[in-house]
């Protein structure tokens, strides 16, 4: 089963992927994760082939060294493999790109009474667009940075148009109100997760899945009704139901940020690949797109009751 982050499938918790399942050791060297393997395991998928007829690589060492058979297995070479440095990078460029488009959108992109409708059509095209791209590279099975920087830079104009219609039109600040909300939150599950309070496990997988995936499948109903009825559909994105449910898609962008996390955990522990911090770098981008966006919806609510 596959789940992408919070839409999308998330490679580091299928079976499907080619870095097998759950029940697996870590590798010689790497730490141990609680009881449960990691997707990266089975074995190491990433260690160097056999080269002899004896399962040895004649270039591994000296054939005339002498041996000490009572010496204990050596770590393998972690050359080429993902670091916690790797996912940093790739993650501050992505978001660094996403912000730059954003606050570029946000100066070019005037959003007084006339001109409004033409910058939020730009808005919306620039958000369709950065789907598209998020679904291709979600079914892709490497990662693709120039396809993630891409996506980053159009989900950025639409954030940064939206944004700047939410803080001139209905609530000043909002938008620093909302970046100050996301970053408490992915500092608040960092803290959680590192002091063993949030334990992702299978279980917490599945009651997550279920819960995003009963959250967006109401959402999109809530959206027909909208589009076809016109008003606010069942009213699941406005008034007293609309910060409910805003709350609601902000936890559950809190659990996100937890399964990125272990997957992050993992990748690393388990000798992934380097190019896998740029999947992890994607993931977390889009679940703090979702937790931005429920801020921002949630204080444009609270402030159009005033």
């Amino acid at each position: 089963m596959r789940s992408r982050n919070p839409v999308f499938s998330r490679r580091g918790f299928s079976r499907d992927n080619g870095y097998a399942g759950f029940d697996a050791a870590p590798q010689a060297g790497g730490p141990a994760v609680g009881t449960q393997g990691s997707p990266y395991a089975q074995g190491n998928p990433y260690a160097q082939p056999s080269g002899s007829p004896h399962g040895q690589n004649p270039y591994a060492q000296n054939p005339y060294a002498q041996q000490d058979v009572y010496a204990p297995p050596q770590a393998p070479v972690t050359t080429g493999r993902m670091t916690m440095d790797d996912v940093v990078v790739r993650t501050a460029s992505t978001l660094g790109t996403l912000i730059v488009t954003a606050a570029l959108a946000w100066a070019l992109l005037p959003v007084d009474t006339a001109s409004l409708g033409r910058s939020y059509g730009i808005g919306i095209g620039a958000a369709l667009i950065g789907m598209v791209l998020a679904l291709v590279q979600s079914f892709k099975r490497k990662a693709s940075p120039a396809l993630i920087l891409t996506y980053a830079a159009f989900e950025g104009v639409f954030l940064g148009v939206v944004s700047n219609i939410v803080d001139t039109h209905i609530a000043s600040g909002a938008a620093m109100q909302a970046v100050i909300g996301t970053m408490a939150v992915f500092a608040g599950v960092l803290v959680a997760y590192k002091a063993g309070w949030i334990r992702v496990n299978r279980r917490f997988y599945g009651f997550v899945m279920a819960a995003a995936l009963g959250f967006v499948l109401l959402m999109a109903v809530n959206l027909l009704f909208a589009v076809f009825g016109g008003g606010d559909g069942l009213g699941f994105r406005s008034g007293p139901l609309g910060v409910f449910f805003g709350i609601v898609g902000i936890i559950l962008g809190a659990c996100f940020l937890a399964l990125d996390f272990k997957q992050v955990e993992d990748g690393i522990a388990y000798g992934a690949p380097r190019e896998e911090a740029w999947l992890a770098a994607f993931g977390l981008t889009l679940t703090l797109v979702w937790i931005y966006m429920e801020f921002l919806r949630i204080i444009a609510i609270l402030n159009s009751d005033d």
